[in-house]
């Protein structure tokens, strides 16, 4: 997994004009920005380019765009934001065609350091569609507008979309570069080693809701790693094929043979499989999620009752979790343990993030849900790496191939 790709450090672009695809999907509430890490996380790249003279192109998805082009998905927030950030102006080009006159016109007027910002590459509604569709065209035209191409949105890395992947293509045939960002450099070097050479005691942790999300996780990562825990909603599962009682506890039904298989794999090849021996219950899921007045009840996990479900990992699960972690020297941890965007249900998530925070080893942590725990509880400044990409990250763990990163040319 060691991939010898092309990154900014390698690449003349004085004079040029470069196409950076960011991932600038953040949050946004009545126009403002909410949550700005994705924004910070570009800018070492996006200063990189600006300080040798390049001529600087971003572009990004911002939101899902299911219903058409709108102003509640416009990147404009953005550009005011970067503006800010980088201290110096950046042109927003509101062209809902993304590709188009105003776009063509924007990027002509450009001098060395300069950045401009595309619209929203969903607005043009091709952006995730087949190579062979349209995002073909829409591939080209993002091309047109550069002679070379930086991809540095890992969380958008394992899909095969137009300004993700497809662009690379036409860049090449120009004689352009394609090479990876700064923030993807260090997404491919710390999930890459993770898996492919840790530092041994090597320990993954699993949460979140469904075993079906992480079937191939689950078995890659009990080849790779010393230890593997299990958490969350996903949990229960494994104790119904262990053949307890799971009460109203989330179930996949079709899963319970696959959890039989990896318990009985990681017994066959000497690998420590922990999961709960003690769980948090309540009645019902709270409603509103983040509902503080909630009655819990923590049991064994062989003895949640059948009028129960189990809504997070208990203090002895806490304490066992905790110490497996104390001698590691890899952690790769994703999704959460429990229900943690609710106050009373967020204990078992926090002590595992406190556990990781405590120790000496490089901690990973995987994107998506486990990102916002560690970054809501504030132990983000003492984990390692977090990836910007859930999903993404997932795959790349799997050992899959994303399209965003094996676009990129390889280093000479």
């Amino acid at each position: 997994m060691s991939l010898n790709k092309k990154s900014v450090d390698d690449i003349n672009v004085k004079g040029r004009r470069v196409l950076v695809r960011c991932d600038f999907n953040v949050p946004l509430k009545n126009g403002e920005i909410t949550d700005e890490t994705r924004i910070v996380a570009a800018l070492p790249t996006i200063k990189k380019l600006i300080k040798d003279g390049g001529k600087v192109i971003l572009c990004s998805h911002l939101g899902k765009v299911k219903n058409g082009p709108n102003e509640g998905e416009s990147l404009a927030p953005v550009a005011k934001r970067l503006s800010e950030k980088l201290g110096k102006d950046v042109k927003f080009v509101d062209d809902y065609n993304v590709t188009g006159a105003a776009a063509t016109g924007a990027v002509e007027a450009m001098k060395e350091g300069d950045v401009v910002l595309l619209q929203n590459t969903r607005f043009r509604g091709k952006e995730e569609t087949k190579p062979e569709e349209a995002g073909e065209a829409f591939a080209k035209e993002l091309a047109d507008l550069a002679d070379d191409y930086v991809c540095d949105a890992f969380g958008s890395a394992h899909r095969a979309h137009a300004s993700v992947a497809v662009v690379t293509k036409y860049i090449k045939e120009k004689g352009g570069n394609n090479a990876v960002g700064y923030l993807m450099q260090k997404e491919i070097d710390f999930l890459g080693n993770a898996v492919e050479n840790p530092v041994r005691p090597f320990v993954a942790i699993l949460g979140g809701a469904k075993v079906a999300d992480k079937l191939n996780v689950i078995n890659t990562l009990l080849e790779k790693c010393d230890t593997l825990i299990i958490g969350g909603g996903m949990a229960y599962t494994f104790l119904k094929a262990k053949g307890y009682e799971i009460g109203n506890s989330l179930l996949d039904d079709s899963k319970i043979d696959y959890c039989k298989e990896m318990m009985e794999k990681a017994e066959k090849s000497g690998k420590k499989l922990l999961l709960p021996i003690d769980t948090v219950c309540i009645d019902e899921f709270p409603n509103p999620i983040d509902n503080p007045s909630i009655a819990t009840t923590i049991v064994d996990s062989d003895k949640i009752p059948s009028n129960k479900e189990g809504a997070d990992i208990g203090p002895k699960t806490i304490e066992l979790y905790s110490e497996a972690v104390k001698s590691a020297k890899t952690v790769v941890w994703n999704g959460p343990m429990g229900i943690f965007e609710n106050p009373v249900l967020a204990n078992g998530t926090k002590e595992v993030a406190k556990a990781l925070s405590e120790t000496e080893a490089t901690t990973i942590i995987g994107g998506g849900d486990s990102a916002a725990a560690v970054n809501q509880l504030g132990f983000a400044d003492k984990m390692s790496h977090i990836s910007t990409g859930g999903g993404a990250s997932l795959e790349f763990l799997e050992g899959k191939k994303l399209p965003g990163v094996y676009a990129a040319d390889d280093r000479a």
